[in-house]
């Protein structure tokens, strides 16, 4: 009998252990509630249906299954599922363009509050990654005051030069890095299945949301990435008034560990307790969105999570935002056409608006400019005039979106997640102060934005800068135009298709998911058995 090479077996191990998970999964979505929920959102193909219900079957009474959650609810589904689908949903909530704003409403509202893991354990990991040195600066370590689906964070003191600061410090849970790169491979299995046997599917890219959400939660899981958005926020605002970003302690930070100064206020959501302390909720609210909008126009980096739960005011009235996981960027050209389409709505110029959006490239040039701009009216002006109270920012995105598919504009995932953060920043005004008009709030800072990027000194400061640029590289024209010239000539003999460079890392999935796939199918039915058998 001839012994199989060992890579060849721990690769047939691992495809197995890929293909049970992914019907462990199945099955969790089909008992769980999950699936009834989508049920009740988009109907599947009927080759979906079928394949849940076989693998949801089971020979005990419905009655006895435990449902942990009504049928219906996605949100409380997910949440009942754990880490992995938490995460899940929180992303899906930041994509109504894929799910639909009603059920992206719905998954706003998602929590995870998990169990806690022990404080040993804690003391053990940062005592690991900061080594003994670092470790020792560090005292008085509580008990876990929140735990999330990746982190969980402790209060402490940590000495710097000689000086005692009260922090606080977020830990990775415990192997969570393998815990969703195994259901996430997984899921990304079953996203190419049914892509691949329900053709109608693949206008969801659902392979695509898979790998977006691998590559968001990978950057999330090295807290370096966090402390640097920390870090880059707070200088960007650290002589804006009224706003305050902890300071981030490197010396106490790694991949596995987050340091930052302890937030001495209340939960932004305590409206009647900040009252009792004599801070002026009204003015949280109007420099809540003014400190939103600036950072978006101005530095073009932003906090795109900033719900009640991120944001804490100070004793002095100051707003505090924690947890930097989602950050939001602009370029140059965007921040200045966000501006403007914001300030065109403002002045209630239409066309205006409508011009940024073309030139811009937002809007296919084969689109009539007065039919966009009649549609940018239909949005604008019943908002007009109205309190915070009275706008109905799901309504407002919706129209959004149907204006988007309508004319066939690309969607931009920064302007998405800027959208998203907007209407979010606006729900959190309305709790503090139902009168505040948003576009009153909004018009300064787009208006000094706009003064500023207008003024010809600075006009004549950017044209210069380009030109400087220019010169710099101009050494190198021969040798760009030469490699030019080659990209050029294999593209002429179709020996070069420039689309292969994108999206590398999501073709190689798709390719390895494509050969576990052949191999896996014949296999299907013995499983299936085997699962009703054993569950």
């Amino acid at each position: 009998m001839v012994e199989l090479p060992q890579y060849i077996l721990l690769g047939k191990f691992r495809m197995f252990k890929k293909f049970f998970m992914l019907f462990k999964i199945a099955r969790k979505l089909s008992t769980s509630g999950v699936i009834n929920s989508i049920y009740k959102i988009h109907t599947p193909p009927f080759i979906i249906k079928a394949f849940f219900f076989l693998i949801g079957f089971s020979f005990k009474n419905k009655k006895d299954k435990n449902y942990s959650v009504p049928e219906g609810n996605l949100r409380d589904a997910l949440q009942g599922m754990g880490t992995t689908f938490i995460k899940l949903g929180q992303f899906l909530a930041t994509r109504p363009d894929i799910i639909g704003t009603k059920t992206a409403d719905e998954l706003e509202g998602l929590q995870d509050k998990l169990p806690a893991f022990d404080l040993f354990v804690a003391k053990n990991i940062l005592r690991r990654e900061l080594g003994k040195e670092n470790f020792e600066q560090i005292s008085n370590i509580s008990e876990p005051v929140a735990a999330a689906s990746i982190a969980q964070v402790h209060f402490a003191n940590i000495n710097v030069n000689g000086q005692n600061k009260d922090v606080a410090i977020k830990i990775l849970r415990p192997n969570i890095e393998k815990i969703f790169n195994d259901e996430l491979d997984a899921l990304m299995l079953l996203a190419y299945i049914i892509k691949s046997f329900v053709k109608k599917t693949k206008r969801l890219k659902l392979v695509e949301v898979v790998q977006l959400l691998r590559e968001i939660t990978n950057l999330e899981m090295d807290l370096r990435f966090e402390a640097a958005a920390a870090t880059e926020l707070y200088e960007n605002t650290k002589n804006d008034i009224g706003f305050k970003v902890p300071k981030i302690y490197w010396n106490q930070t790694s991949k596995k560990i987050l340091c930052l100064d302890r937030i001495d206020g209340i939960s932004i959501r305590e409206v009647e307790k900040l009252k009792s302390m004599n801070i002026d909720v009204n003015k949280i609210a109007k420099d809540l969105i003014q400190h939103f909008l600036r950072h978006a126009v101005r530095d073009g980096f932003f906090h795109a999570d900033m719900h009640q739960g991120n944001l804490f005011v100070t004793k002095d009235g100051l707003i505090s935002p924690v947890d930097f996981g989602i950050m939001g960027r602009l370029s140059k050209t965007n921040k200045k056409y966000l501006a403007e389409i914001l300030y065109g709505f403002i002045k209630r110029d239409y066309k205006k608006v409508a011009e940024i959006h073309f030139l811009a490239g937002l809007v296919p040039k084969t689109i009539s400019r007065d039919e966009f701009a009649q549609a940018l009216r239909s949005i604008g002006e019943p908002i007009f005039g109205q309190s915070v109270k009275d706008i109905s920012g799901s309504k407002l995105l919706s129209q959004l979106f149907e204006i988007t598919e309508k004319f066939n504009m690309e969607t931009q995932i920064q302007l998405l997640l800027l959208q998203k953060t907007m209407v979010v920043v606006e729900g959190v005004a309305r709790k503090l102060d139902p009168d505040t008009n948003i576009w009153n709030v909004s018009r300064p800072i787009l208006e000094d934005w706009l003064k500023k990027i207008k003024n010809p000194v600075n006009k004549i400061e950017e044209v210069v800068g380009e030109a400087s640029e220019v010169l710099k590289r101009l050494p190198e024209l021969p040798i760009i135009m030469d490699k030019a010239n080659d990209v050029m000539s294999l593209i002429a003999e179709g020996k070069f298709n420039p689309n292969m460079l994108k999206n590398n890392s999501l073709r190689e999935e798709e390719l390895k998911l494509e050969l576990i796939r052949n191999k896996m199918i014949g296999g299907v039915l013995i499983l299936v058995i085997f699962v009703l058998i054993v569950f």
